[in-house]
């Protein structure tokens, strides 16, 4: 079993922008909207702001209260989207249940949308290239339907021509991706020895690891790539400007 070091990919991603933003003397900011006071989405909020001052890349954080009504928060987005001084703006989910999300995330114009490129897809392709892990010829089990993992991993997949199932098929599977939100969904007896067990949701209990051939731990494993993709996201958005 190869824990997968998600610290040092992303460290390598995070001194690579930093050198470019330095060089090409870019003008950054990201603008973060979070609703309400999610004490998980602060902790999220928080390692973005840390990332980006350690990149070189302003950070402002607008905190419209939980109790906002949609129209006044697309009111507030409206006036983020025209602010000049902001290169990039995310909307921190999840968003509370009386606002309807797909509404919000289509008032963030392409030019400014730094999750237009999915920062999971982006960190999983990082990890497999670091690892020469490839997903041809492999039974590909994708855990999780929602907007965050299931949706765009399984797009990517698609548009590679790559075939998966659902975790119906899991003690077949030799790449696991998991994205489902529920701690202890996967125990060590329903995967094969030497699968690759990428958990994105904090699904894996932490005895998988005894079987599995390399997979993320729940800290520093995926977590940190995704952020350092976010940024580079943004990078490229402003690299086409620039």
């Amino acid at each position: 079993m190869k824990i997968i070091d998600g610290k040092k990919i992303s460290e390598k991603i995070l001194n690579r922008l930093e050198k470019e933003i330095r060089e090409k003397q870019l003008k950054i900011k990201l603008a973060v909207i979070l609703v309400g006071d999610d004490p998980k989405s602060k902790i999220y909020v928080r390692k973005k702001e840390e990332v980006c001052e350690r990149v070189g890349i302003d950070f402002e954080l607008f905190k419209p209260s939980g109790d906002i009504q949609e129209t006044e928060l697309v009111e507030e987005v409206g006036k983020i989207v025209k602010d000049n001084t902001i290169s990039g703006i995310v909307i921190q989910l999840p968003l509370p249940e009386h606002i309807n999300t797909d509404e919000i995330f289509k008032l963030i114009p392409k030019e400014k949308n730094v999750e237009s490129i999915s920062p999971v897809v982006c960190a999983i392709g990082h990890i497999l290239q670091e690892y020469d892990i490839s997903l041809e010829n492999k039974k590909i089990v994708l855990i999780g339907k929602g907007r965050l993992v299931g949706i765009p991993v399984g797009e990517w997949l698609d548009k590679q021509g790559l075939s998966f199932s659902g975790i119906e098929d899991i003690q077949q599977a030799d790449i696991i991706i998991s994205g489902a939100g529920q701690p202890n969904l996967i125990k060590k007896d329903m995967i094969k020895d030497g699968a690759v067990v990428i958990d994105i949701g904090g699904d894996v209990s932490p005895e998988v690891s005894e079987k599995a051939g390399y997979i993320t731990p729940a800290i520093g494993g995926i977590g940190p790539v995704t952020v350092a993709c976010l940024l580079e996201n943004l990078v490229k958005l402003n690299l086409v400007k620039f």
